[in-house]
C-alpha cells in the first residue's frame, strides 16, 4: 500500500510506484555517484540524541544529514570539523558513531554537483507515482509535482533525509503492517 526509502532507498520506492525505469533509476544511481565521487571527501557521523538536542551543534560546516529516529541523528561535514565535534560530544559522554562512507552526503558538500544531477534527471522518463510512498526531502506522501521534478531530485541528494518523520507519517495509517 505504501513505502519509504532511506535516502538512495526512495530511488526504489520510486522505481517500485512507476516514477522511473529500472534501467533509469540505476542510471541515475550511477550518475549519482559518478558525480559525487568528483567532491572532496567527507564525514558522517551517528549521534544518540534526539532532533532539539542536535540543532544546537549543527552549523554552516556542520549538516544535519539524516533525522532516522526519535534519539538518532545523522551529521555531516568536513572530516577534521566533525572530528572536534565527535571529540566534543565524547567529552560529554554522549557516544558517537563515525559511519564508513567516503564523503558526507546529504550537506552542503553536495551542493557543486547539483545542477549537473539535475541534468541527468531531465534525461530520463518521470511519471507520477502509481503507489504512494514517503518523500526524504519532506517526510511527507511524495506528490506528483515532486516526484515528476528533476530538481526534487537534486534536493533529495542535498537535503536532510527525513526518515523518522517518514516513519510517523507512516504511523499514521490504521492497521499499519510493516515489512522490511
Amino acid at each position: 500500500q505504501a513505502m519509504i526509502g532511506h535516502s538512495v532507498g526512495e530511488y526504489v520506492a520510486a522505481c517500485l510506484a512507476g516514477v522511473f525505469s529500472l534501467e533509469d533509476g540505476l542510471s541515475l544511481i550511477a550518475a549519482r555517484g559518478r558525480l559525487m565521487d568528483q567532491l572532496p571527501g567527507g564525514t558522517m557521523v551517528a549521534v544518540p540524541l534526539p532532533l532539539e538536542k542536535v540543532q544546537p551543534l549543527l552549523s554552516d560546516e556542520i549538516a544535519l544529514a539524516a533525522h532516522n529516529g526519535p534519539r538518532l541523528c545523522v551529521l555531516s561535514g568536513q572530516a577534521e570539523v566533525l572530528q572536534q565535534l565527535e571529540d566534543r560530544l565524547k567529552g560529554m559522554e554522549i557516544e558517537c558513531r563515525r559511519l564508513h562512507t567516503s564523503h558526507a552526503f546529504h550537506s552542503p558538500m553536495m551542493e557543486p554537483v547539483l545542477r549537473q544531477f539535475t541534468d541527468e534527471v531531465r534525461k530520463v522518463k518521470l511519471s507520477p507515482p502509481t503507489l504512494a510512498y514517503v518523500s526524504n526531502v519532506s517526510g511527507g506522501w511524495i506528490t506528483p509535482a515532486d516526484s515528476t521534478d528533476p530538481h526534487y531530485w537534486a534536493k533529495q541528494l542535498r537535503r536532510t533525509v527525513r526518515f523518522s518523520e517518514g516513519l510517523q507519517e507512516l504511523l499514521r495509517k490504521p492497521n499499519g503492517i510493516f515489512l522490511e
